[in-house]
């Protein structure tokens, strides 16, 4: 039995629950608190889920991260397909080395949803990725807890790590050197009570908000403060936003407070204030520690002194949509001087942006990312498309309305 505290209520961890209820396990809601849930899960033990079509919506982790524990499975057969953006989203870099260990796997045209697993009997291996990939790495290690012998994952540079945090603090046998994660078979896991701390993806939205609107000030509370999740963080000092450690706390435009930790995740409090900006280079290890706050690093970088230029990030082509064509678009739509490159995207600062309408594309991040760009903009921002927070942020539009009143 697992309780789970906080557990975010949005329509891609609703497709979680689904898949758990399909796969055998039960969920019991114990109580709700704005978008937050306490959950009470029975679980089925790391072998004997039930064969299943799995529904998984728009959520891209869930269809890259289930498929490690279903491919070393004894028996059964399983299918995984979504909307039409996941459709679209790429699978063969799970899936060719998933058969590398001996998984039955195939999906459309070698690299597109829907991806079919028959489980099989596999064996570990030692895996090279070419690009710093939490969902690739989190599935290959999913897999390794079934096979035989240890496996193995070694990546460019770090990536986050909460997988592996969640499986050690379980009771897997987890090594890490550098930038490689092994971990060797197991035949029982034990996830206690798990209380999630808030992410740090979210609250980058109202936390650049403040910065970008002269006057403001927020306080952002119990919010996960993971190395490997908080890059954005250390691309705000580059770009000249005065930390708590660098002055007194007065004059500080962000301060980070760490309280304590959440099981194997620590947490703590962040206060933003407005702050002047200069532009910065984004590339290399800066990327996989905030790939999904690259899109904002854009939008500061239109209110920036300078040139604000990303690299290294073609990854953001293969999110929810074409990141970098739906930033750049957008975002020169609205009055950005702003071009795209193969892998990332090259901002001049204008002082700030005119405003306009912008399309979300079905991005629940670009729709997030035109919200505050319209705050900080001189005549305000339409999104089309808004409807798209949905996916990661239910309370998006509710908890930016508190702010403004």
């Amino acid at each position: 039995m697992t309780r789970v505290k906080g557990y975010l209520d949005s329509a891609d961890t609703r497709s979680t629950l689904g898949a758990v209820r399909a796969l055998g396990g039960t969920i019991r809601e114990l109580g709700a608190d704005g978008d937050r849930i306490d959950l009470e899960l029975e679980g089925i033990g790391l072998r004997g889920p039930a064969p299943a079509a799995i529904d998984v919506g728009n959520a891209g982790t869930l269809l890259r991260i289930l498929p490690g524990w279903l491919a070393g499975q004894s028996d059964g057969d399983w299918t995984l397909d979504g909307d039409d953006s996941i459709r679209r989203r790429p699978v063969d870099r799970i899936a060719d080395p998933l058969r590398e260990m001996g998984a039955q796997i195939s999906c459309r045209d070698e690299r597109l949803p829907p991806l079919e697993i028959h489980g099989a009997a596999l064996h570990g291996i030692e895996h090279r990725s070419d690009v710093a990939s939490a969902q690739v790495k989190s599935c290959l290690l999913l897999a390794g807890l079934l096979a035989e012998g240890a496996t193995t994952v070694r990546e460019p540079m770090p990536s986050r790590d909460h997988t592996e945090r969640m499986m050690a603090a379980a009771g897997a046998e987890i090594e890490r050197d550098g930038t490689a994660v092994s971990v060797s078979p197991t035949d029982r896991l034990d996830a206690g009570d798990v209380e999630v701390p808030g992410d740090f993806s979210s609250a980058a939205f109202p936390l650049v908000a403040a910065l970008l609107v002269p006057g403001s000030e927020i306080e952002l509370e119990k919010v996960g403060l993971n190395q490997t999740r908080i890059g954005l963080l250390s691309i705000l000092a580059r770009m000249g936003v005065p930390m708590s450690g660098a002055g007194s706390e007065e004059s500080a435009g962000l301060t980070v407070d760490q309280i304590g930790d959440a099981g194997p995740e620590p947490f703590g409090t962040l206060r933003a204030r407005h702050s002047q900006l200069s532009g910065a280079e984004v590339r290399g290890k800066d990327v996989p520690l905030a790939i999904d706050e690259l899109p904002l690093v854009a939008l500061l970088g239109c209110f920036a002194e300078g040139e604000t230029v990303v690299r290294d990030a073609a990854e953001l082509r293969h999110k929810e949509s074409d990141r970098i064509a739906g930033v750049v678009d957008g975002l020169r739509g609205l009055g950005a001087e702003i071009e795209a490159t193969d892998d990332g995207f090259e901002v001049r600062g204008a002082g700030g942006l005119r405003g306009g309408s912008i399309d979300a594309r079905g991005d629940h991040r670009l729709a997030m990312l035109g919200a505050v760009a319209g705050l900080g903009s001189q005549e305000g921002v339409e999104v089309e498309g808004f409807e798209a927070v949905a996916v990661s942020y239910p309370s998006f539009e509710r908890d930016l309305r508190s702010l403004l009143e």
